[in-house]
């Protein structure tokens, strides 16, 4: 029986809400039939929201959506989605797909979408072919009350108020998609660009992201941070799970074997080791850590479903993703003294996403559900825990990662929450958990779990859910529990 421990005397940190945070890029069908399908669509909508993706992610608890990019946010010019959707500038998305982008989704619509969504805000803004005043102009059209000629441009366009930013990322992947820079290069662009976007008066300050590195780049992390220190507020990461780690066949979304679903949770886990590493490097060169982690890129990348565009990164989602959420928002949770936010990699129809749509179909997948399980922890502490383990050994990557992973928080009102993966596919975890300086009142929990393959689709939406967990006995000062395999675990405790 595994030893589970769990100290509410020991305060650690703020689990910030936007680790729980998303990310929809104009790519494939995220943006466009996902959430935006237009006013005159006969998929019920507002302000052509969908109804039902919005109803969903609001239930879901999404505290920050990240737009319009990605990829696309480098080749993105914000005049060109604002004014009347029909006199729109029309663009070839040439990063995703070849599609005609028509603009009709621009700034005005990414902020009714918030509003609706009642979430906090983070533009991603074009460093690698627009211009410091192309930027500028975009901050002052977003946030400046006074008088100025983009703030009575937006009152033309309709918003008479200016809206609310809460994160401006300065380029995305710049080592990369955004640029092909160097980091020294990039470091002297961010303050550049950064000293024109400007804080106005009235406003709170917009958090500023610098474009971190590419997985395990350390160069690109201390050089950057070294030139950005004092400027940027957070520093942003991307690291994918691929489980093959092939760019090329990077392995299906469905079909795989345990030694293929071993080395997903291996390479998932990861993060752990990139998340320590980078902040390490960061407080190399700016020890009194002005500057916190931002993971703006995470989760599965699998081959696309037989018979889509390649372009539009369309997977489906299984218990093998859900594991892949379960493990690694609790590696977000136990870092949250400085990881301050996370977006998961894409909210709808794209990579890892919470929800699939088809038409006026949609469907949650499992990875919806952990998000949902794990809403609780948004804005919580952080207590010391600690939990025994096995190991699991992958042949793939020849490394182990631990078989349970887990993280706990307390509310305002003394109320404890545990979350619990357990990563292996077939081996169930008994578990004896105490509370320090505690008698427990109640416990109730709720679990998702299933067989590793097993998935939400349009012909059974509900084969993957969360449900009702029984198996474990209240002590007076913990409990006792049986983690089945493949499952992810939720425990409330009065």
């Amino acid at each position: 029986m595994e030893k589970y421990l769990i100290n509410p005397n020991q305060k650690i940190s703020k689990i910030n809400k936007n680790i729980y945070g998303h990310f929809a890029e104009h790519l494939g069908r995220c943006i466009y039939e996902g959430i935006f399908v237009g006013k005159d669509s006969k998929i019920p909508n507002v302000n052509g929201m969908r109804k039902d993706a919005v109803s969903a992610l609001k239930e879901m608890g999404l505290p920050v959506l990240r737009w319009p990019g990605g990829c696309f946010a480098d080749e993105y010019h914000w005049k060109d989605g604002i004014g009347a959707p029909e006199t729109r500038k029309k663009m070839i998305n040439t990063h995703w797909g070849g599609v005609v982008e028509d603009n009709s989704f621009g700034t005005h619509e990414y902020f009714e979408l918030c509003r609706q969504l009642g979430c906090e805000t983070y533009v991603n803004a074009n460093v690698g072919s627009g211009t410091v005043q192309e930027m500028s102009e975009w901050v002052e059209y977003m946030t400046f009350d006074g008088l100025s000629p983009m703030s009575e441009l937006r009152k033309r366009n309709g918003a008479e108020k200016p809206w609310k930013l809460d994160y401006l990322g300065v380029g995305n992947e710049s080592w990369g998609c955004g640029g092909n820079m160097n980091p020294e290069y990039y470091g002297e662009l961010f303050r550049r660009y950064n000293t024109y976007c400007r804080d106005y008066d009235g406003n709170a300050h917009i958090t500023r992201v610098a474009c971190g590195p590419n997985v395990a780049d350390y160069n690109w992390t201390k050089k950057v941070a070294d030139k950005v220190k004092g400027k940027a507020d957070l520093i942003s990461l991307h690291y994918y799970t691929i489980p093959t780690g092939v760019w090329e066949h990077k392995g299906s979304a469905t079909e795989f074997d345990e030694k293929e679903y071993i080395s997903t949770i291996c390479k998932a886990y990861r993060m752990e080791e990139l998340v320590s590493n980078h902040i390490a490097m960061m407080d190399s060169v700016d020890p009194q850590k002005r500057m916190n982690l931002i993971v703006d890129e995470w989760g599965t990348w699998f081959d696309v479903e037989p018979g889509t565009n390649p372009g539009f990164l369309y997977q489906q989602n299984t218990m093998r993703d859900a594991i892949v959420a379960g493990v690694t928002l609790n590696i977000f949770n136990k870092h949250s003294d400085r990881v301050k936010m996370a977006n998961i990699a894409q909210t709808v129809n794209v990579l890892q996403s919470v929800l699939l749509t088809d038409g006026k179909k949609m469907v949650k997948t499992p990875t919806y559900f952990v998000f949902k399980m794990y809403k609780e922890h948004q804005d919580n502490t952080l207590i010391g825990s600690y939990i025994t383990t096995p190991m699991i050994n992958s042949e793939w990557d020849k490394k182990e990662f631990p078989q349970l992973v887990e993280s706990a928080s307390v509310d305002e009102n003394g109320v404890i929450y545990s979350t619990i993966a357990n990563a292996s596919a077939k081996k169930s975890s008994k578990i004896k958990c105490q509370i320090a300086d505690r008698k427990i009142k109640s416990i109730k929990a709720e679990i998702l779990t299933g067989e590793c393959h097993e998935k939400n689709d349009f012909e059974n939406a509900e084969a993957v859910k969360t449900v009702e967990f029984t198996d474990f006995r209240k002590l007076s000062d913990g409990f006792t529990a049986t983690i089945p395999a493949c499952s992810v675990v939720k425990f409330v405790i009065e």
